[in-house]
């Protein structure tokens, strides 16, 4: 069974910049998904959410990895 979440699911623009700018685009870019900032390296749930997506920042704010639903 494979999980179809709706609207534009990753963001690999993002990749370099600040992590409050890039959780902004998301959600104006899909408006059904709430946008998190986490600092690398933290713990996170494995869980597979289609209204979620997480942000990794590192300690300067900036985005590390593409951002995704998930």
């Amino acid at each position: 069974m494979s999980i179809e979440c709706q609207g534009k699911s990753s963001w690999p623009e993002l990749v370099g910049v600040q992590g409050e700018t890039a959780t902004a685009t998301i959600e104006r870019e899909n408006p059904l998904v709430t946008a998190l900032i986490v600092l690398e390296g933290s713990p996170v749930t494995p869980d597979f959410r289609c209204d979620r997506v997480r942000v990794y920042v590192n300690e300067n704010g900036i985005v590390t990895l593409v951002p995704a639903i998930g």
